[in-house]
């Protein structure tokens, strides 16, 4: 009997101290838990709280530099009584276009067909108004009526020798080419000058930001605030001398190339104290 009692009380007692062992773990991890949220909310403090003290400035930059590509189109339309022989007649001239310009050196890579299309042609017949008395008491609806087939063929023609377009221009005129337009002077390295611009126009701001905070009497903090917004290049004309006649059937028109100007702009929000 006195062993069973022994035992019973050892019993009785250890259960409250596994109790309160569990308890003190579960406190523990709660605090730990508690304490950890604590100290990543500190790393957000003021994170999400937009500055009350700024100025805005703007910034511009630009570059300047010789177009080194020139870009055409050209088309060619022709016309017959049925489709067949129009598209026929415009592959010919389309394709004599091609060969010409393949063997002045242009890639067939930078030979693109732009537009193709058959549309028909149509007269127009108003027919005879019966009248009564020299007045007409009904006009019955005019006739349309399918007369041929134009077909078009647009091409667009990339040069990176500047110095072959004029003679190219008047070669593709002269080649059976109804229409030359679009000509356009472009610098391969684009994206290169328009961070050379966006950088100059970032160090424009700065410098308009450190004047302005001297002025007002306060120190730039950081940089709260960006925005950009480039123009793109602009073309500006320069004299040239007239480039050299590659087809005699027709002068070669004087390509000047000029330069042009990218431009870019940003404006830059600092925090100042």
């Amino acid at each position: 009997m006195e062993e069973q009692s022994v035992r019973e009380i050892i019993k009785a007692t250890h259960w409250p101290r596994a109790m309160a062992a569990t308890a003190l773990g579960v406190l523990a991890l709660f605090l730990l838990v508690g304490t950890v949220s604590e100290l990543k909310s500190y790393h957000y403090i003021g994170s999400g709280i937009n500055p009350t003290n700024t100025i805005s400035v703007s910034g511009h930059g630009e570059v300047f530099a010789v177009p080194d590509t020139a870009t055409f189109n050209f088309t060619v339309n022709e016309t017959a009584t049925d489709v067949a022989t129009a598209q026929s007649k415009a592959t010919t001239n389309a394709n004599a276009i091609i060969a010409y310009l393949k063997g002045q050196g242009i890639a067939e890579t930078d030979i693109q067909t732009t537009d193709y299309s058959v549309n028909p042609q149509y007269s127009y017949q108003q027919s005879a108004c019966p009248n009564s008395g020299g007045v007409a008491i009904y006009c019955p609806p005019g006739k349309q009526t399918i007369t041929g087939y134009e077909v078009s063929q647009t091409v667009s023609v990339k040069v990176h020798d500047t110095s072959k377009a004029g003679g190219l221009l008047s070669g593709v005129g002269s080649k059976g080419a109804s229409n030359i337009s679009g000509l356009s002077l472009t610098v391969s390295n684009q994206d290169v000058l328009t961070i050379q611009a966006r950088d100059k126009a970032i160090q424009d701001a700065k410098a308009k930001a450190d004047a302005l905070a001297k002025s007002l009497g306060v120190s730039i903090v950081r940089i709260v605030g960006f925005s950009e917004g480039g123009n793109g290049p602009v073309y500006y004309a320069k004299s040239s001398g007239a480039m050299a006649m590659d087809v005699a059937a027709a002068p070669a028109p004087a390509i000047p190339t000029g330069q042009n100007k990218i431009t870019d702009d940003v404006t830059i929000t600092y925090e100042i104290q």
